[in-house]
């Protein structure tokens, strides 16, 4: 069974959509994140040593910076691919919650700043459609992540 709020025809698309930013893993979840320190200097604060980056070009060549982006979007692929099994999927976001929420105390507005500039490249790069086919995604994600920082007593 499923709690998502996709159709079927929805989950393809998002898919679909999903496939085509995530060939480029890497590059793509590098930009997300300078995006998001340069967007939204507080979030640098999380990561000890991004602390010292300032421009743009320096975090785009740091390996931690490079390797965090390409875990991100390992995490939401794995997200991505279980959207028809419940179970499954809050299998994947439920450790992943809580250990933001009590190890890293990551503030959970930042999961949607993330989710935001995803979709933002995604019509950058590949249209609004491609966009709007990902958004329902991006807020179950946040919805559940939010959820589980509830129950840790956020």
């Amino acid at each position: 069974s499923s709690t998502m709020s996709l159709s079927e025809a929805e989950m393809q698309s998002a898919r679909g959509a999903w496939e085509k930013i995530y060939v480029d893993a890497e590059d793509n979840g590098t930009t997300v994140l300078v995006r998001m320190f340069t967007e939204h200097p507080d979030t640098k604060s999380y990561f000890t040593h991004f602390k010292g980056m300032d421009s743009a070009e320096e975090m785009k060549q740091s390996d931690q910076v490079r390797g965090h982006g390409k875990k991100v979007f390992s995490a939401i692929n794995n997200m991505v691919q279980h959207l028809d099994n419940s179970e499954a999927f809050l299998g994947i976001v439920t450790p992943l919650g809580k250990k933001h929420a009590t190890q890293l105390k990551i503030d959970p507005k930042n999961f949607r700043i993330i989710c935001d500039i995803i979709l933002q490249l995604m019509e950058e790069k590949f249209g609004g459609d491609c966009k709007a086919s990902f958004e329902k995604v991006t807020n179950e994600i946040c919805t559940h992540l939010n959820n589980i920082y509830k129950e840790e007593g956020w």
